[in-house]
């Protein structure tokens, strides 16, 4: 494998590159040493597809050992996009050792340079416990970028399709599960189901769930998880009946609220480990929105890396609406054109992006950029 360096990584690495030589572009990546949140970033972008990998926060320790460091964030990081670990362990095995040298020319300074943009983009999003920063690559990886002559693509598309040649075959894992999730409403049915690979973690199925039923991703959320297995959809007896084992934040300040469940943090938990259980998904802590999710199915035929919805019925509230009882006044100010409101609500919902329910956009949403709308 070989990383081509800019001088300034070159210099932080204190290696001597090897002159340059010609690689399956499958194999090379290029490499840049950036700064962000004041820490140091090594940014790699492949050479073929322009997949990007992130190693954040790295110390002077860490660069001893960068060649463990950097084929382990490869393996991680397509273990994380559902790449079977027999296509890794191929991919890992023809790639051979790590050599280091200048960077080729200055097409490939312009592409590794707005990977570097991209990078910055997601600053929020880094995981500062963690030096590989997989939810970043995904991320950056399912922007477009232009190949020229108007031409575009998106590099993790083009990392699928490459290691599928390597292996001349399917390359995903085929475990996935299948879960029915209800807004929980007095007055209205609103429920999805969806299919989601087993390695899903809870920030993916967390943005999974918010395009799946058009929320925005303006507010807090949090999972609660309660013991034993599943209730069925029709069990009379109420969750509240259930005792909750964990609740999964996603923010470090939730921490400090003093609770009688155990709290973690979400990053890097997921569903897999804690199934058969029941979950209630909670979005929006003033509106309250509970969504309840049943684990109906687990399927071993799954030919895709990225979440489908498979069925649904009606819409979700709008952002910041007030509740169910906000919702309802405002579906009955929508419903009479002759309400003096109206007019102003219709622009209010448009400005919260409030759409009917349309499978086949949520699909597309789910397909080309699943942890986030």
């Amino acid at each position: 494998m070989l990383i081509q360096c800019t001088k300034k990584l070159l210099t932080e690495l204190k290696v001597k590159p090897t002159l340059q030589v010609e690689e399956d572009a499958l194999f090379s990546w290029h490499a840049n040493l950036i700064t962000v949140n004041r820490r140091k970033t090594l940014v790699l972008m492949n050479d073929r597809n322009r997949y990007t990998i992130v190693l954040h926060g790295l110390k002077a320790a860490d660069f001893k050992k960068i060649n463990e460091l950097i084929l382990g964030a490869i393996k991680e990081t397509l273990q994380a996009e559902g790449v079977h670990d027999s296509v890794i362990e191929q991919y890992l095995i023809q790639a051979k050792d790590i050599s280091y040298s200048t960077t080729k020319n200055r097409s490939f300074i312009a592409r590794l340079n707005k990977a570097c943009e991209h990078v910055y983009f997601y600053e929020g999003d880094f995981n500062l416990q963690l030096l590989n920063q997989p939810f970043v690559n995904k991320q950056t990886s399912r922007l477009i970028v232009g190949e020229g002559n108007n031409k575009y693509t998106r590099p993790n598309e083009d990392l699928y399709s490459d290691l599928g040649n390597l292996v001349e075959g399917p390359i995903f894992q085929t475990e996935a599960f299948i879960f029915h999730v209800k807004l929980q409403l007095e007055n209205h049915q609103v429920w999805r189901r969806i299919s989601v690979p087993k390695h899903i973690t809870f920030p993916e199925l967390h943005h999974t769930l918010q395009i799946a039923f058009g929320w925005q991703d303006y507010h807090l959320h949090e999972f609660t998880i309660f013991e034993g297995k599943p209730f069925s959809l029709d069990q009379k007896q109420g969750i509240d009946k259930a005792t909750p084992i964990v609740k999964l934040v996603c923010h470090e300040e939730t921490l400090h609220y003093s609770s009688d469940i155990p709290t973690k943090m979400e990053s890097g938990e997921k569903p897999a480990d804690y199934l058969p259980a029941e979950m209630i998904y909670t979005y929006d802590f003033g509106d309250n929105w509970e969504h309840r999710i049943v684990l109906e199915k687990v399927i071993d035929d799954y030919e895709v890396n990225h979440p489908i919805c498979l069925a649904g019925e009606g819409n979700a509230p709008p952002e910041d609406v007030g509740g169910e009882l906000g919702y309802d006044e405002f579906l009955d100010i929508m419903a009479n054109p002759a309400h003096p409101d109206h007019e102003q609500m219709e622009r209010w919902s448009r400005s919260q992006l409030y759409e009917d329910f349309d499978i086949d956009k949520v699909n597309w949403r789910l397909g080309k950029r699943h942890d986030k709308v």
